[in-house]
């Protein structure tokens, strides 16, 4: 039978990368933790830690077990750990959410209220999600992301639905095409500002119109929801942009359904595992998902 003790061990060796510094940090002696690196290196079948000049490094297979070792380790010591109350008045900490444009001005003054009432010590930082990366959770230096999943998001992220959102066309207030009303055709003909962005899947506009022979007409290219919007405001530009996420952002525009149907889309609150036990990251999960439910 492994000696799971095994595991605390070699999360702090993977996480030093030196013998030394892991039984300082363990109150070992150098001696201890070598031995115990030894028989970690006969259960894994793996050097694990090997030399690369004066100092370790992690192999290959050390490298991709660190996450899932840490993750481990943090969710049997949430287990083990003896029943807390989480007193939401003397907490003092800082989340950051990564998300798209438009969630901030849609749903954060609601989700900023709250915290204010709840858990004032708690300041609540927003960062614009530009791209797909799954490293900021997996390193630490996000809390909490809103986005769809997809292939490329990183396979161990909790997961925890928030809304189903569509995309829909929005133009100015007095666009021709608000008085004559929506038509393929129309559509076509319109001048569009393109949202280019990586991640952002919108190659199902443009299939839905080669199907019927036609393409976009594109006035301008931004590499967001809120520049789109600002250009089409002013201009007789069309915008494309979803229905629910950006509707703070398109206040006094009118918003129209495209002349052809497209599947709606999840919106999901992701986090690292290694979180999912942690009192006051649950409650502002909880929080982040009321919002969206507008329950707040």
């Amino acid at each position: 039978m492994t000696d799971l003790n095994l595991l605390t061990t070699l999360n702090v060796l993977l996480a030093e990368k030196s013998v030394t510094a892991a039984a300082r940090r363990l109150g070992l002696s150098t001696s201890a933790m070598s031995r115990s690196l030894t028989r970690l290196r006969v259960v894994t079948g793996d050097p694990l830690l090997v030399r690369a000049g004066r100092r370790l490094v992690l192999t290959p297979r050390a490298t991709r077990m660190r996450e899932e070792v840490a993750a481990v380790v943090e969710s049997a010591n949430a287990i083990l750990r003896p029943s807390e109350k989480l007193d939401l008045s003397k907490i003092s900490r800082r989340f950051v959410l990564r998300c798209s444009e438009g969630f901030v001005e849609t749903l954060g003054p609601a989700l900023l209220a709250r915290i204010a009432r709840e858990a004032p010590g708690i300041t609540l930082q927003f960062l614009t999600k530009l791209d797909k990366d799954s490293e900021p959770l997996r390193q630490g230096s996000v809390d909490l992301e809103t986005g769809v999943v997809e292939r490329s998001t990183a396979p161990e992220l909790m997961v925890l639905p928030l809304f189903k959102d569509r995309w829909i066309a929005v133009v100015r207030h007095g666009h021709p095409l608000a008085k004559k009303g929506m038509t393929l055709q129309r559509f076509a003909d319109c001048r569009h500002v393109l949202i280019e962005r990586r991640g952002l899947q919108t190659d199902d506009i443009d299939r839905a119109l080669q199907t019927e022979k036609l393409d976009r007409q594109v006035g301008a290219v931004v590499n967001g929801f809120a520049s789109a919007l600002a250009l089409a405001r002013e201009s007789d530009l069309l915008a494309i942009v979803p229905a629910s996420h950006a509707e703070g952002l398109r206040k006094g525009m009118q918003a129209l359904e495209l002349p052809f149907k497209l599947k709606p889309f999840q919106v999901s609150l992701l986090w690292h595992p290694r979180m999912n036990g942690d009192l006051a990251h649950q409650w502002m999960r909880n929080c982040v998902k009321a919002a969206c439910s507008k329950q707040l």
